[in-house]
């Protein structure tokens, strides 16, 4: 009989509820795999979506399914051919796999090798647990899309959620301006975070705000957020001849064709997480996390991140 460990999973797409916590087995390192004990898996708003059946039809899956595409934790184990690591590393990734079952809500999970980086060490483990979502999802967003540079200004709508506040973060890393839109009890929070400029959506017509701040215009729009912001943006003409505009939220927006635009789905990259463990190690990243859960309290996470109003990271301690 193969050993046992605890995990929280469904059975079935359908309501948050229905994520439940018991034992499954224990995966094992494969050729070129790692073994992670998993000490922190990130919570994010696609971990419900995978519970509700929302992406059933873009990414097949088998149940029992283990949300959590987010974990940092410790080697246990490697398999034949591994090079990267050894056992007691202390390792994070973004761990999607091209089918959802085994994911971090567990107290471990097998990776190719090819999908880890070495953790932060200057952060906690719970927070480095929080990064790679979406700290790969702004990264891929504002650098590999948006090819941001010094001197340049990002627009981040949603700025104070989790791919939000990573994408001030970066963009402050190479020496560009960022103007941050939430509501205004995440202000000072973003301006600790580096935000050069904030602007509340909720008593404000958001593109006039930003052509006000910058008459010049912007060079990058980072659409993190639902609700009006992005139509007031965009209706207002704030960004400059040659921006780009990336969302996260939106696959088909209506802005004009002569636009450069592209939705992100991030992928794994161990050497971006690579890249980002160096930032946060010598200082220029920091990931809050607001609050931690327990595996049993995988679908009250779940249903708080499910709100898209939180600030920092939600993550889940096996």
């Amino acid at each position: 009989m193969s050993e046992q460990m605890n995990a929280a999973f469904i059975e079935e797409y359908g309501e948050l509820t229905n994520v439940t916590t018991g034992e499954l087995p224990k995966p094992e390192a494969g050729e070129g795999e790692v073994l992670v004990r998993v000490k922190s898996a990130g919570v994010n708003p696609v971990d419900a979506a995978v519970v509700r059946g929302m992406l059933k039809d873009a990414i097949p899956g088998e149940f029992p399914l283990v949300p959590g595409w987010d974990v940092a934790g410790v080697v246990e184990e490697i398999g034949h051919s591994v090079s990267r690591f050894s056992t007691g590393d202390e390792v994070y990734a973004y761990a999607r796999r091209p089918k959802i079952q085994h994911g971090t809500y567990a107290e471990y999970i097998s990776l190719p090798e090819s999908y880890l980086a070495e953790r932060p060490t200057n952060i906690s483990m719970e927070a480095s647990g929080g990064i790679p979502l979406v700290g790969l999802t702004a990264y891929q967003s504002i650098f590999d899309f948006g090819e941001l540079k010094e001197g340049q200004t990002l627009l981040i709508l949603g700025a104070s959620g989790g791919v939000g506040t990573l994408a001030i973060q970066l963009a402050k890393s190479v020496g560009a301006q960022v103007i941050g839109v939430a509501s205004e009890s995440n202000h000072e929070y973003m301006k600790e975070l580096g935000a050069d400029i904030t602007i509340d959506y909720n008593d404000n017509h958001v593109g006039e705000a930003v052509k006000e701040a910058r008459p010049d215009g912007v060079d990058l729009i980072f659409h993190c957020s639902r609700g009006d912001s992005f139509s007031q943006v965009m209706e207002t003409g704030v960004l400059k001849e040659g921006g780009k505009v990336a969302s996260i939220t939106n696959s088909n927006p209506e802005i004009s064709d002569d636009i450069e635009f592209k939705y992100v789905f991030v992928e794994p990259n161990a050497e971006q997480l690579e890249h980002i463990t160096v930032l946060a190690d010598s200082g220029k990243i920091s990931v809050p996390v607001t609050d931690t859960f327990s595996l049993e309290e995988a679908s009250e996470a779940l249903q708080k991140i499910e709100s898209l109003h939180t600030r920092g990271k939600l993550v889940i301690t096996p």
